[in-house]
């Protein structure tokens, strides 16, 4: 199985992956990432934070743009180029995130897709955005 092709895209088209983070995702995730932050493993420490609690890697969350730009658009045999994300919200256990993508600009000389990327939470709040480049499955 393999994604879309260069040819195969469109202006516009979309895709999303949606998934709710567990404290399960958050200790299973530092403990890949080594990222053990006690913002992210420990509500005593977390609660004298800004966030007043544990929050979830904010990698974590992008990691689900990953997924859809792997699975879904362009999907299998995409090749992640770059990444720029800004991190507007934070991510709490529970919350139920949505990954977004949406072909912005497919770039014909190299074969290059620019792509608007957005994780949104159940309550609308984006909590991060940015632009990912990709080079999709070869014809």
């Amino acid at each position: 199985m393999r994604g879309k092709t260069f040819a195969e895209l469109n202006l516009g088209e979309t895709a999303e992956f949606t998934k709710t983070i567990s404290e399960t995702d958050v200790y299973l995730f530092a403990g890949i990432s080594g990222d053990f932050n006690p913002a992210h493993i420990n509500e005593t420490y977390a609660q004298g934070t800004a966030f007043k609690g544990r929050i979830a890697h904010g990698m974590l969350a992008a990691a689900f743009i990953s997924t859809v730009l792997g699975t879904k658009l362009p999907g299998p045999g995409t090749i992640y180029m770059k990444q720029d994300l800004r991190f507007l919200a934070p991510v709490r256990i529970g919350d139920t995130l949505t990954a977004r993508v949406e072909v912005v600009e497919l770039a014909a000389e190299k074969k290059r897709v620019r792509m608007k990327t957005t994780c949104i939470n159940q309550d609308g709040t984006t909590v991060l955005d940015g632009e990912a480049l990709v080079s999709p499955p070869r014809d």
